[in-house]
């Protein structure tokens, strides 16, 4: 493995790993603020999403404020993507009036490829996306429009989103329990780590099913 993964990698990690043991295993690392606050929830809750972070950072406007150009910056983030890329959002979230998601921006990323969205704001249209069957991880959901309520002020640069500070190239693994960032410095380490609980798990899942108590499973494995 390397920093850089390969969409075949990327798919059968995707397929392999699940947000709680890559959290145990940033944990064990000492990454221990790597999970996104818990009101970050799943579109769908059978979306799997997994790849490396495009950001963008949205403030809070006045209904006049910078009116002769409300998404450009947006625009450019989305015009941008390479296929695989996922957009991440910081509102400052919880937020009631910052929405930088629909469906026209659905749209415009998975023409371009992209393997989904994460936000920490709130998200409308969302029917269209579900039937799209986009990996959207969202901190709400509003029909109102960000025009005059919020900005997105830079892109590609860190940010912070449901409380977890995120580089450009951080690769994000999010799934039914939640959102993980894993540092793009760690990841060879995660992953690593990661296959390898994933595997002494289903050996203690085994031994379990086999009739082993969770004494003995816990002393011969030290897994729980």
């Amino acid at each position: 493995m390397n920093a850089t993964l390969t969409a075949a990698a990327i798919e059968a990690l995707r397929r392999q790993l699940y947000t709680p043991v890559i959290a145990d295993v940033l944990d064990q690392l000492g990454l221990r603020n790597q999970v996104l606050r818990p009101f970050v929830r799943p579109l769908d809750d059978t979306s799997v999403l997994f790849g490396p972070a495009r950001t963008g950072m949205y403030m809070p406007v006045e209904v006049d404020a910078m009116e002769h150009d409300p998404y450009g910056v947006e625009i450019a983030l989305i015009d941008d993507l390479l296929p695989g890329e996922v957009v991440v959002l910081g509102c400052n979230g919880p937020t009631e009036r910052i929405v930088p998601w629909g469906e026209l921006l659905t749209t415009a990323a998975q023409q371009r490829g992209a393997a989904g969205c994460i936000t920490d704001g709130l998200v409308r249209d969302v029917r269209q996306i579900r039937a799209m069957r986009f990996a959207l991880f969202h901190g709400g959901i509003s029909p109102l429009d960000s025009r005059g309520r919020g900005r997105m002020m830079t892109r590609d640069r860190p940010i912070v989103c449901g409380g977890v500070t995120i580089q450009p190239g951080d690769y994000i693994f999010g799934d039914v329990d939640g959102v993980v960032v894993i540092p793009r410095a760690a990841l060879d380490e995660t992953l690593q780590r990661s296959l390898a609980k994933v595997s002494g798990e289903n050996q203690v899942r085994d031994a379990l099913l086999g009739g082993m108590s969770l004494t003995d499973a816990f002393a011969k494995y030290g897994l729980l």
